[in-house]
């Protein structure tokens, strides 16, 4: 507004010459008055003061002839009259601005029928609000009383270069017109103006704004009373000069507008520059897996240093749900219908966008987290509907049968009109056994996989061999006599529960041998791995196999090979033995067998040697 005043005045200047006293003292004065009141009212209030001083230059140099000519005889009035008009339209403008930031600040809550203006309390991590109506809603940044903190913006250049602009213009201005006063006899009144000119952008470079007003206010000054006839006056005799001095104010005010002007934009440039980096690398913690409102509010509190907390609406009380309470008066962020954040700290170098892109990815990383936690509650829901839809199938066919089995066998056994011979007798009898043999081992599996899935399971890790295991797996196995062995002495102990390893590869020899042809039985072997870590143990078979894309299924709890029910079984017994080799700290996997069939492989750790204990000689 500076410049365009200064240009105004001048124009204003213009008009009275060409108008040729038909404008009047008068209208001189109601011209500037106005000019003064329209940009004094727009301008930031620092700026009423050179405002008003021009227009008085404006109405002492062009109110009557010979125009250009101070006049300083009765220019009281007019200099208090632009005084008052100036500080009037300083006062109106800075009223006005304020009045259309409270009407824009506080517009969403007249929206809702409500303004939050009370303090809000904090208690522990559960803060509450002290009505309904603050709880309601919390559209503005800044401590819990309602106030929103101005946006940061860039004061352009700094403190430093202000001062070092004020004493560079305090040192070289008398310098140059000293210099100047030296050499008058040489020089014209454009060559002065111009070295002035040179001294004033010197100091608008340096200093800024305010400094170069200064500067060319002080160079019109000194131009004036050293070197426009008559000297050492107020006075100026011809107009031309008069206009001279005006433009010169004017250049240098505009000149040194802009240069304030590139400054502020190349600091409003930097701080979004900053913001965007602060907002990308937020971004990038969000992206990168970290997607939680704790890691959200830990980038936070490492790029401003502050502490900061996620809270939700729960009834009429706010609790916290992520981050840290702090030991200042917090600021208010809206992250959402029930959420908000609270800052603690000091936020007058963070801008409200950057504050409120941290809300919205905090609120959206717990609203990710929330649905991540019910996804996984509707799979657990939906595993264990699968089970026990399986198991009731088990218990409906495969638990009935041999109950079928045995209950005919005993009732027959109990008829006392049939008399049955020892082989018919025996016969029944081993009906019985198989049946509750059955029973036995259906149950077993269906107890050990609800273990399993309940974490109940706890196994007892020690040292042990192999072979003081294998030779236990067999044991009461149909057909057991039939399994071959292939362990080496040699082989390292390994770290495992020996009664969980037992069952896992009796479930697992049980399986090889229902699918075993009688001439070829399976094998129960055992190899240590190439890097001496590891104890490998296989059961191998020949029989029909597995397809390669199946060879994971059949881990799967109630899944048998081609998801046909063979031999009574209810498909648990593979689910069992991978439950329990990796409870262990093993590994468990299927491979198709040499020749034809499938081989189970096994991978128990091998414990680390003990550390040898120090010698005790010297």
């Amino acid at each position: 507004m500076l410049p365009i005043g200064f240009f105004g005045m001048l124009l204003i200047g213009v008009v009275a010459v060409a108008e040729n006293g038909r404008v009047g003292p008068a209208g001189v004065l109601a011209l500037s008055c106005l000019l003064v009141a329209g940009t004094a009212a727009i301008a930031q209030p620092i700026a009423a003061a050179p405002l008003a001083a021009i227009g008085w230059v404006t109405v002492a140099g062009f109110s009557r002839q010979p125009y250009g000519d101070l006049h300083l005889h009765g220019t009281a009035l007019p200099a208090v009259v632009l005084a008052i008009v100036a500080g009037a339209a300083a006062g109106a403008g800075c009223l006005t601005r304020r009045l259309d930031s409270a009407r824009s600040r506080y517009a969403v809550l007249e929206l809702d029928g409500a303004v939050t203006l009370d303090p809000v309390t904090t208690e522990a991590t559960e803060p509450t609000e002290p009505t309904a109506a603050a709880a309601d809603y919390a559209p503005v940044v800044g401590p819990l009383n309602g106030a929103r903190p101005a946006a940061v913006r860039p004061a352009g250049l700094s403190r430093a270069r202000l001062v070092a602009g004020l004493a560079m213009a305090a040192i070289m201005l008398p310098a140059l017109t000293l210099c100047l006063t030296a050499a008058r006899s040489h020089l014209v009144l454009v060559d002065n103006v111009l070295l002035y000119l040179l001294v004033v952008i010197v100091v608008t470079l340096v200093g800024g704004f305010w400094p170069a007003v200064l500067a060319a206010v002080t160079a019109g000054l000194l131009l004036n009373w050293f070197f426009t006839p008559p000297v050492h006056t107020w006075t100026i005799e011809a107009p031309t000069n008069m206009f001279a001095l005006l433009l010169f104010v004017a250049s240098a005010v505009t000149v040194s507008s802009v240069v304030h002007l590139a400054a502020r934009r190349d600091a409003i440039a930097t701080q979004r520059s900053a913001e965007a980096a602060t907002l990308l690398a937020l971004a990038r913690t969000v992206l990168g897996g970290d997607d939680t409102p704790q890691a959200v509010l830990d980038h936070l509190t490492d790029t401003f240093g502050v502490s900061a907390e996620l809270q939700e609406r729960s009834g009429s009380r706010w609790v916290r749900v992520a981050g840290s309470t702090g030991d200042t008066q917090p600021h208010l962020i809206p992250a959402g219908a029930d959420l908000r954040l609270l800052v603690y700290g000091e936020l007058s170098s963070v801008n409200v966008r950057v504050l409120d892109g941290f809300a919205a990815q905090a609120a959206a990383a717990f609203e990710r987290q929330r649905l991540r936690i019910q996804a996984g509650q509707a799979e657990a829901l939906a595993a264990g509907n699968r089970m026990r839809t399986a198991l009731l199938a088990a218990v409906s066919h495969d638990l009935r049968s041999p109950l079928a089995s045995v209950k005919a066998a005993v009732g027959s056994l109990r008829q006392t009109d049939v008399q049955w011979t020892e082989e018919d007798r025996a016969s029944l009898l081993a009906t019985i056994e198989e049946g509750a043999d059955r029973l036995d081992s259906l149950i077993g599996n269906l107890l050990d996989m609800s273990r399993i899935h309940t974490g109940a399971l706890q196994p007892f890790v020690r040292s042990i061999a192999i072979d003081e295991v294998a030779p236990l797996v067999a044991r009461g196995l149909d057909g057991g006599d039939r399994l071959r062995f292939s362990i080496p002495d040699t082989l390292p102990l390994v770290a495992t529960d020996p009664g969980l390893l037992e069952r896992a590869l009796a479930n697992l020899v049980a399986n090889a041998l229902r699918y075993s042809p009688p001439d070829r039985p399976p094998t129960l072997a055992a190899t240590a791995s190439a890097h001496g870590d590891q104890v490998e143990v296989l059961v191998i078979d020949h029989g029909p196999g597995i397809a390669p894309d199946q060879r994971l299924r059949v881990f799967e709890p109630f899944q048998q090979l081609g998801d046909r029910r063979t031999g009574g079984g209810v498909g648990l017994g593979l689910a069992v033995a991978k439950g329990f080799v990796e409870s262990v700290g093993g590994r468990i996997g299927a491979e198709s067998t040499p020749g034809g069939g499938l081989t189970m492989r096994i991978e128990l750790p091998v414990p680390a040697p003990a550390p040898r204990a120090a010698s005790a000689h010297p």
